[in-house]
């Protein structure tokens, strides 16, 4: 029996091995089967969305700015001599706030890198509305409404200068540098195309200047921009910041007109306006982009050229001194000449007899 019990085993041991086979096939059919239900996909990982880049940023007196009425005409003022060698002119111009048009004065300043030119901003006439276009630096001056700044900027491009290498030469004829401190300069006559030299400071609408970006100004306008530096953006909030400043009390004429560094309101050097409007005696001075006599002298290209305030004949000249000294104040002696002082007849006496001098003691 007992060796029976043992074949039996070694019997029964193959079909165990089937049994166990039979069943690992059925779990094997069950995988199976599973893997043929649809399963839904696990959920992808959230992608990752970049930050958009922040803003350009612009001085908050510029942002988005509009006006319901044209700005004032732009004020003659005086370009102040470039104080260090690289600086470049930055035109001034009237920006808006809650209490209406203020000035940013002219100024010099140093660009965020070498190779790099300022398009100015300026107003334009879009919608029923005046708008600003705020300026930028870039490889090339692109569009700025056709506005004559002056110095260079004479409604298309900019002539004031041009890098060189590394190093910015300016245009004398149009610049006011002195050699001393510059050494790198040159003389090219500058052409306005302009027909007619007017101060109108925004584009389009009525009176605006009528200008259209040109083909180079709209390959301009696709080049990479580089924004304000942080010195421009000090520069147009102490402006915003200074009542003076303001249209409405300045009328048109601020006594902060051009500043030989950005900011610098209250150092030797700046420069107050002193006319707005088109004349025939101002018409080609440098600030519509023309060369003047007495370049670089306070009121320079009028009629007496480096006299302050010189608007007319004997008009603020330092002296006193006419251009004909008292002539036809005396008509006896109209040489020039006060005339002579004659002594005073004394009294007679009462007898009518001259009574005889008596000597001092």
């Amino acid at each position: 029996m007992l060796k029976t019990c043992q074949d039996l085993r070694i019997t029964f041991a193959p079909l165990a091995g089937l049994l166990l086979l039979g069943a690992a096939a059925t779990q094997l059919s069950g995988c199976v089967v599973r893997a043929g239900v649809a399963v839904p996909a696990p959920p992808p990982p959230p992608a990752y969305v970049a930050p958009a880049p922040p803003p350009a940023a612009e001085p908050a007196a510029e942002a988005d700015l509009q006006a319901s009425e044209p700005p004032p005409p732009l004020p003659q003022y005086e370009q102040p001599p470039c104080p260090v060698e690289g600086y470049l002119w930055t035109p001034g111009y009237w920006a808006w706030a809650p209490g209406g048009y203020y000035w940013v004065p002219g100024t010099w300043v140093a660009p965020p890198r070498v190779g790099l030119l300022w398009t100015p901003g300026y107003w334009a006439f879009v919608g029923g509305v005046y708008a600003f276009h705020a300026g930028y630096w870039g490889p090339h001056v692109g569009f700025y409404g056709g506005v004559a700044y002056g110095y260079g900027y004479t409604g298309v491009g900019f002539a004031g200068g041009r890098w060189v290498g590394n190093s910015f030469a300016y245009n004398r004829t149009v610049t006011n540098v002195n050699v001393t401190v510059v050494h790198n300069t040159y003389n090219e006559t500058v052409i306005n195309n302009n027909v007619t030299v007017n101060r109108v400071s925004y584009n389009g609408g009525a009176g605006g200047v009528a200008a259209m970006p040109t083909a180079q100004e709209r390959m301009a306008a696709h080049e990479q921009h580089v924004a304000p530096t942080f010195e421009q953006h000090q520069h147009v909030q102490q402006a915003a910041a200074n009542p003076a400043l303001l249209a409405r009390n300045n009328g048109g004429r601020p006594t902060i007109a051009a500043t030989p560094r950005p900011a610098a309101f209250n150092e030797p050097g700046v420069m107050r306006a002193h006319g707005a409007g088109a004349s025939p005696a101002h018409a080609g001075q440098p600030n519509a982009g023309q060369p003047a006599p007495g370049h670089g002298q306070p009121n320079a290209g009028h009629p007496y050229p480096g006299q302050p305030n010189a608007a007319h004949p004997n008009a603020g000249q330092p002296n006193g001194v006419h251009p004909q000294p008292y002539a036809g104040a005396h008509p006896q002696n109209a040489n020039g000449k006060p005339p002579a002082a004659k002594p005073h007849p004394k009294t007679p006496p009462e007898n009518g007899k001259r009574e005889p001098e008596t000597a001092q003691r």
